[in-house]
């Protein structure tokens, strides 16, 4: 592919069409962030009850769901687990936002501050600020452990902060943002879930959205005027990054906490086709659309593929 600096974008086209201007759908981003955001302290009614015999977390997502080892388990049991489980992922989204939040202000460093480009990655930043508390509140609100990912992970993301190029910051915003928001649209509309769950998943797919069109439209754009080194750089860094993603998005650590052998959990996790199917389809419209725009080939595909995330 060639490539061309940012400068000369006029009527320069990928796979998905025109590249739009990056100053229009900034501007569009920030009109909606205006209208559509939520204070999660006011919005959300924290001091309510939990609801008896509803759940955390649909139960078709939750990661045993469907095994040997799920029959065996009691309603309660199962519950817990669900909410032990949404705890983690909790645990998981506060940090996956500190990560993101760095890499926005790593891309914004050397741009004009006035632009609205810039402008409304600080109104993201602000946006994630806030779910990070909320996400903390809600676990300290159920009474749960706090679940941090390995220390493995933590340094894996403290090396990809410092080494990442933009194309492959916001290839892994989308990896984090997408799968989680495929989860969360099943969970607000769900009556069964937990009202304050439904409340804090509504506010995070509504924002959300916003993150994932902003992170889109910069993706395409840096594919087409990044070097190739860098494109390259990008399909295995983000294969890598979607095979730890894989892996830290189940903390084994909810197993024993609700009272289960960890190591026949986690193997059952691995055995079952359906939780294989939920993880694919939750990055189905990720992987088609980073398949487009030439991310997923050579080794990155494959390392995707070894994620369990791509078919």
């Amino acid at each position: 592919m060639t490539t061309v600096t940012e400068d000369g974008l006029d009527g320069l086209r990928d796979a998905l069409g025109l590249l739009k201007d990056r100053e229009q759908v900034a501007e569009r981003l920030l009109d909606s962030s205006a209208k559509h955001s939520f204070d999660p302290d006011k919005e959300l009614d924290w001091d309510a009850p939990f609801e008896e015999g509803k759940w955390f977390w649909p139960p078709e997502l939750v990661s045993l769901y469907g095994t040997p080892l799920w029959k065996r388990m009691s309603e309660e049991q199962r519950i817990r687990l669900s909410q032990h489980e949404a705890a983690a992922l909790a645990s998981l989204g506060i940090w996956f936002e500190l990560i993101l939040m760095q890499l926005l202000v790593r891309h914004v460093y050397d741009k004009a501050a006035t632009s609205a480009h810039v402008r409304y990655a600080l109104t993201e930043i602000e946006d994630e600020c806030r779910h990070s508390k909320m996400f903390a509140r809600l676990i300290s609100r159920g009474g749960t452990p706090y679940y941090p990912v390995s220390r493995a992970h933590q340094n894996l993301g403290r090396f990809f902060k410092t080494v990442s190029t933009t194309p492959g910051s916001f290839t892994a915003t989308l990896l984090g943002e997408e799968v989680l928001d495929w989860m969360q649209r099943l969970t607000f509309p769900d009556e069964r879930v937990q009202t304050l769950i439904r409340g804090v998943t509504r506010i995070h797919v509504v924002e959300e959205s916003r993150h994932v069109r902003y992170a889109r439209e910069e993706l395409r754009r840096q594919m087409v005027t990044a070097p190739r080194w860098s494109q390259e750089f990008t399909r295995v860094s983000s294969g890598e990054f979607a095979r730890v993603f894989s892996v830290a998005f189940i903390n084994p650590e909810v197993y024993v906490n609700v009272g289960l052998d960890r190591r026949e959990a986690m193997a059952q996790v691995r055995a079952s086709a359906h939780r294989r199917d939920v993880m694919q389809s939750g990055a189905k419209r990720l992987t088609d659309f980073l398949d487009d725009i030439g991310v997923l080939r050579g080794a990155g595909r494959r390392l995707w593929r070894s994620s369990g995330l791509l078919a």
